[in-house]
């Protein structure tokens, strides 16, 4: 049987004339969305309707439509599940990672000249992921560190605030971490998460291993950043780098 082994593009033209599929290039076909379905119930069971006669030709065709029925429905119950489970990973990574940043805060002592004052907040910066600063600032929520509020800003290109005492740089692009660094100097408890960025002058690194998130730190960027690191934090690091790499 060939109909079986059509790709779902195919199956979106023959149940649906009108449904968004790709056009050319062997695309795949955009996700179907409440009123794509709601169309192609209506043709299909129009078309079945239509198909009353006794013919061997309409009983075919009527089988036909059936296989690409079950075989369009086990394809996005098989889809579904997979695309939810991405979604939930990276959410849970951005949780974790979240958590993380906050508790670093408490294992950091920053430079007195740091806060115009005893009252002054500490202030996380984000630089590369709208849902990192969102997840952050619930987190931070009603919270404080040595007495001290926490405030999150979202940074863009261009952005230099004279004093960012964690900044976090989202994403694995090694060159844009790099950049991104180098944009904001007044950043002290510098945090990464691409392979190179310790090399690139970030004091911690975030790592996924064997599935967890783990970190390396760079006592050597914590010192010229005049940050000074629990042993808490350390022993509880995947990797202490005393040197530059």
């Amino acid at each position: 049987m060939l109909y079986p082994y059509l790709p779902m593009c195919a199956f979106a033209r023959l149940l649906l004339p009108h449904a968004n599929a790709a056009r050319a290039g062997g695309r795949a076909c955009a996700p179907w969305n409440r009123h794509d379905r709601r169309r192609a119930a209506v043709f299909v069971s129009r078309r079945m309707n239509s198909m009353t006669s006794s013919t061997p030709q309409s009983a075919l065709r009527l089988r036909l439509i059936g296989w690409a029925l079950a075989l369009a429905a086990a394809v996005f119950a098989a889809a579904a599940p997979s695309q939810a489970l991405a979604q939930n990973t990276g959410a849970l990574e951005r949780r974790v990672k979240a958590a993380f940043l906050y508790k670093f805060l408490g294992y950091a002592e920053f430079p007195v000249d740091a806060f115009a004052d005893p009252a002054s907040a500490i202030t996380i910066g984000v630089i590369g992921s709208d849902e990192m600063a969102a997840e952050l600032t619930r987190v931070v929520s009603g919270r404080s560190v040595a007495g001290r509020p926490i405030a999150v800003r979202q940074l863009h290109d261009g952005d230099a605030p004279a004093v960012v005492h964690l900044l976090f740089v989202a994403g694995a692009d090694n060159a844009r971490a790099a950049r991104a660094l180098r944009a904001v100097p007044g950043a002290l408890l510098t945090v990464t998460e691409c392979e190179d960025g310790l090399r690139y002058g970030s004091v911690i690194n975030f790592r996924i291993v064997d599935a967890r998130v783990r970190f390396d730190v760079s006592l050597e960027a914590a010192e010229k950043k005049n940050v000074k690191l629990s042993s808490r934090l350390l022993t509880v690091a995947y990797l202490v780098q005393k040197e530059s790499p």
